[in-house]
């Protein structure tokens, strides 16, 4: 949980790419005449439509790398353009204009990857991540080797060994048993940054205004429509370039606000304290952070649909649900809504949070008010939650790989 629920400024993809600019930048100790980007196709697909944060809404991935190597702080990793004025914003979009960076589709490699490579005059430097968004795994300078993680050395791979042991039962003994210090720290910064940025996109104009238009045309008094708004007007913010931060569940910010603000929208609707809503929200967490242990944090598999199953199971935990009624939870938002692709970050995916919510909060009804679940051979659902999550789990990874090419393909208009 410390490693993975932290804040980011941004879509994480493009900040990713920002990273990498500021910190080639940096190694090369002076402003580069060009930069060369070469990525993943998720990493292409998640910032080809999504608003730069600090950018003065610009999209792309030479806008990204620009604004990074511009104004970026690699020592403040997914805050990296937490700092950027106004001139950097016309220097930006100057450069971009003049075509100062080159973008490129790395192939065969792994789901995440950024190689960015800087010149000025004959200085180069080399900076690669991947794994995970703030994951460097290598930089070279003027052909020296300055550091090189070898596979399977790296933080990332410490990290996924700790995944290898999460499933339903221990995460949910886990919420019951912490000392709330242990945790406390972690879980109030997700509860106020990601409410912060659910209120500015209520309150302002951001994408086509899902949450505002939920709230308007729903009943605002119902619970489950304020749970499903909130997570929308966050992610309807975040996509349309927001620049407050937000605290990611799996690398993304979507997902750390679908899992967490329907939760604490639950909370305030049943008077839990304050200890109740933080042990709701670990559990929500892990849950969703238990199904990227088989899918992978980037596919052609929607997070919103991990991370809503993990905030329907946080919901359940606030009515004192059992771990049968978890299970029955997890069992059937997934026997609903398996098959919602990600066709990139983009304004739409609030909407997705949105529809992914509601059939997740209608699975909590299901299987705690009613004790009803999907049975083993429905579709991917075998004998219990834990196989079920790991066939939906294996068709995410494995079997939508070749889906993930034909979104890309359609994306670039190949």
């Amino acid at each position: 949980m410390k490693h993975e629920l932290i804040p980011a400024l941004g879509c994480t993809e493009p900040i990713a790419i920002a990273l990498a600019a500021a910190k080639a930048t940096e190694v090369l100790g002076t402003f580069p005449d060009s930069l060369h980007v070469a990525c993943s196709g998720n990493i292409i697909k998640n910032v080809k439509s999504v608003t730069v944060p600090n950018s003065g809404g610009l999209c792309g991935i030479d806008v990204a790398a620009t604004l990074g190597a511009v104004a970026g702080k690699a020592e403040k990793e997914l805050e990296v353009l937490s700092e950027v004025t106004g001139p950097d914003q016309e220097r930006t979009k100057a450069l971009v204009d003049a075509h100062f960076c080159t973008v490129s589709l790395a192939e065969g490699v792994e789901n995440l990857f950024i190689s960015m490579q800087a010149k000025q005059a004959d200085q180069s430097v080399l900076v690669e991540i991947h794994g995970s968004h703030t994951n460097i795994t290598k930089i070279v300078k003027n052909g020296v080797i300055l550091h090189n993680a070898a596979k399977g050395t790296s933080s990332e791979s410490h990290i996924d060994s700790y995944k290898e042991l999460l499933d339903i039962r221990p995460c949910i003994e886990f919420a019951n048993e912490v000392q709330i210090s242990d945790v406390q720290d972690i879980i109030e910064r997700q509860i106020e940054l990601n409410t912060a940025i659910a209120e500015e996109g209520l309150r302002g104009d951001y994408g086509i205004g899902v949450g505002k238009t939920m709230l308007k045309y729903y009943d605002d008094a119902d619970v489950r429509v304020r749970a499903c708004a909130r997570a929308a007007a966050g992610s309807d913010a975040r996509m349309g370039g927001c620049a407050l931060p937000v605290v990611i569940n799996s690398g993304s910010g979507n997902q750390g606000m679908t899992v967490s603000l329907p939760v604490i929208e639950y909370a305030r609707e049943v008077n839990a304290s304050h200890e109740k809503l933080i042990r709701a929200l670990v559990l929500a967490n892990l849950i969703a952070l238990l199904q990227k242990r088989y899918i992978g944090n980037l596919s052609a598999f929607c997070g919103a649909v991990s991370a809503a199953t993990g905030a329907a199971s946080g919901i359940a935990y606030l009515y004192g649900g059992s771990y049968e009624e978890i299970s029955n939870t997890i069992t059937n938002t997934l026997a609903n809504i398996g098959g919602i692709v990600c066709d990139g970050a983009k304004s739409s995916c609030a909407a997705k949070i949105a529809s992914a919510l509601d059939a997740a909060i209608f699975a909590f009804l299901l299987g705690v008010k009613e004790g009803r679940t999907f049975k083993s051979g429905d579709g991917l659902v075998k004998e219990d939650a834990e196989r079920t999550i790991q066939s939906v789990g294996r068709m995410g990874r494995e079997g939508m790989k070749s889906t993930d090419v034909e979104i890309l393909n359609i994306m670039l208009e190949k």
